[in-house]
């Protein structure tokens, strides 16, 4: 067995599940408080992308360091995509809560339309190029082989950001409210806790999060498109779905667990079949789990 190619693959699909939890984590927040799926959420995530595209190639022709370009960038686009979270929970969801369940799901698929059209006009084509932005420290070469600066920036930033998001949920008493409202949003409001409060944080952090998703990615990859969205949108829901739609935990687990099925089936049967592999894999585990890894089934009263 070829050790330095399974470690290659291994490592590969944890920065690809890393990405794919950090956006999981929008949907299975969101869901878990007002059980709604929110399909605009990997539109925000490329929105990240292209706000550090265009805040990167300002500062660039200023002369910053690659490093200070990517701070930079990454601070910008993860403050504009939260405000374009909170704006899109106000326009699009709030106006709809108390509406039968279809209805704010028909807005959500509008709003991802609309934000893909709203990129489209200002992609002047196919795919356009992010500047190289992670320096290589000396410290990871002899690793280099296995895995890059932008794949362990990644990773860590990943394990960081889910990190703090635990704590906060945990210790603060905002995540204290937000856990309350997960499981009982009237009786949250009955004792005195502001759920629209809670709610459109909840977008805010589940925004910022997908924005340093789409910074890191587009750094690693080197290229952004309107349609990365769409694409690991489905994937991230997938990975909500896998670990447990509403469980914190599950969201990372199903990302990491999804981000691993794909890189072994790339790299030992074929790229053709990733997807499907997949989400043959979700299939299976819903067959014999339908709450997912980490998901608990929920009791219905008689």
């Amino acid at each position: 067995m070829d050790w330095q190619y399974f470690w290659e693959l291994f490592f590969g699909g944890l920065t690809r599940g890393s990405i794919y939890a950090l956006i999981a984590l929008g949907y299975t927040m969101v869901y878990g408080i007002i059980e709604l799926i929110n399909f605009a959420h990997g539109e925000v995530y490329m929105m990240g992308a292209f706000t550090a595209l265009i805040v990167a190639g300002a500062l660039g022709i200023y002369g910053f360091p690659a490093l200070a370009i990517l701070i930079i960038a990454a601070v910008v686009a993860v403050i504009y995509c939260a405000a374009y979270g909170l704006t899109l929970e106000k326009i699009a969801y709030k106006p709809l809560r108390d509406a039968p369940r279809l209805s704010p799901l028909i807005s959500a698929i509008g709003m991802s339309i609309f934000l893909q059209n709203y990129v489209i006009l200002a992609q002047t084509s196919d795919f356009m190029p992010f500047p190289n932005l992670v320096p290589q420290p000396e410290f990871l070469e002899p690793i280099a082989h296995i895995m890059g600066a932008s794949e362990v920036l990644i990773i860590v930033t990943s394990a960081v950001s889910m990190a703090a998001l635990t704590l906060f949920i945990k210790y603060t008493r905002m995540g204290k409210a937000m856990r309350a409202t997960a499981q009982n949003r009237k009786m949250a409001m009955l004792l005195g806790i502001d759920a629209d409060k809670v709610i459109s944080l909840t977008f805010v952090i589940g925004s910022s999060l997908a924005a340093v998703g789409g910074v890191l990615i587009a750094s690693h990859v080197g290229q952004v498109n309107f349609a990365i969205g769409f694409i690991a949108g489905i994937k991230a829901f997938t990975a909500a779905v896998l670990g447990g739609i509403g469980s914190i935990p599950g969201a990372m687990l199903g990302g990491l667990v999804l981000g691993w099925c794909e890189s072994f089936a790339t790299g030992y049967i074929s790229s053709d079949y990733e997807d499907a592999l997949a989400f043959a894999l979700l299939v299976l585990i819903l067959i014999f789990r339908p709450s997912g890894i980490l998901g608990k089934a929920k009791t219905q009263k008689v």
